[in-house]
């Protein structure tokens, strides 16, 4: 039984946003009157736009080596070629590079040229998606706001390559190889301004290991986890949006209030092995638990508050906040239990 949603915008756009300069921000800095200073060569492999002359089009060229970068360059898109490696040579004049995109080539950690990232001091957005990377490569940009990695074939994160990196705000690593061992206690140290970190989808059986303090958004599923640690939240006490679908947690895994944090307003546990339904806290708004192994809902038990005083709280109240409930894909009937709509007064939508 499916209810009518009406989903917060401002939820949405905290879902789908990291909290960093974006691209319009940061090509509004640039002063047209700045432009005539440079003279507007464009390699013959690439294009270049009358109307954005600060950005270079090489993606889908088939090129198997980066053709040299104009001095006016902020924007450089390299993506879908056929690149193995990234020199120093072509960015010689490049120094104003703020974002390069280079997804889907064929770069190897060898393939990188000792330093060559690093030297490039105003970079703050660096797509490395879809390649050939073993490891995350280092040194690394110190401006760095946004790291894409996903998809490549990362099993190892050398020591100390995040330790300068604290303007970054998002760290994408889904869809690699990482192992446990690969996270180590001061794997993530100083990344003092990460909001989002993104390990889906990897070979994590346990949670990983100090997990930055400001981090916003935890995504990290499709994994092997079984255990949520006693107090595990505690040490990151802004995170709003969880996600450990596609895991192996059981309710056994889960400590009391595990997930009772006030936090979290967004926790997804599809596709788990959960037979009952996790204390959770008033203030959580979305909660997705299908395809578990559910098989009956008790309004009583879960209510974050007494099923009495949420009644007398009535709209005006401290009542919980919960309009999101998805149960399809377990073993539960409906209709829906009186008392869950009495505790969850702000309900807008149940899938059952």
């Amino acid at each position: 039984m499916t209810l009518k949603v009406y989903t917060s915008l401002l939820l949405l756009f905290l879902v789908n946003s990291v909290w960093t300069r974006t691209v319009r921000q940061v090509y509004d800095e640039l002063d047209p009157e700045h432009w005539s200073h440079y003279t507007f060569e464009c390699p013959r492999e690439c294009f270049c736009p009358p109307s954005f002359p600060n950005a270079l089009y090489c993606d889908n060229k088939g090129l198997k080596e980066i053709p040299p970068i104009p001095a006016r360059i902020w924007y450089l898109y390299l993506q879908n070629n056929q690149i193995e490696t990234v020199s120093e040579k072509p960015f010689v004049n490049a120094t104003h590079l703020r974002w390069i995109n280079l997804n889907k080539n064929k770069i190897t950690n060898s393939g990188i040229e000792s330093g060559v990232l690093s030297k490039l001091k105003r970079l703050l957005y660096l797509f490395l998606e879809d390649n050939e990377l073993e490891e995350v490569p280092a040194p690394l940009p110190v401006g760095l706001e946004q790291l894409r990695l996903a998809r490549n074939k990362i099993s190892r994160i050398p020591e100390g390559v995040f330790s300068n990196l604290e303007n970054l705000t998002m760290l994408d690593l889904h869809q690699n190889s990482l192992l446990d061992s690969a996270l180590q206690s001061d794997t993530f140290q100083g990344l003092n301004n990460l909001m989002q970190l993104n390990i889906a989808k990897n070979s994590l059986k346990k949670m990983p290991l100090s997990i930055p303090a400001n981090t916003l958004q935890l995504f990290l599923d499709n994994n092997s986890i079984e255990v949520i640690p006693e107090n595990y939240f505690s040490a990151i006490p802004k995170v709003t949006f969880l996600r450990l679908n596609y895991n192996k947690l059981s309710d056994d895994g889960i400590p009391p209030n595990g997930f009772n944090v006030s936090s979290i307003l967004d926790l997804q546990l599809s596709h788990n092995q959960l037979t009952k339904i996790p204390p959770i806290n008033a203030h959580l708004e979305h909660l997705h638990l299908d395809h578990n192994r559910i098989k009956s809902v008790n309004g009583t038990q879960i209510c974050p508050v007494s099923i009495s005083v949420a009644e007398d709280y009535g709209f005006y109240g401290n009542i919980p906040r919960l309009r999101y409930l998805r149960l399809d894909g377990n073993e539960i009937q409906p209709p829906i239990p009186l008392d869950i709509m009495i505790c969850f007064q702000l309900l807008q939508a149940v899938v059952i």
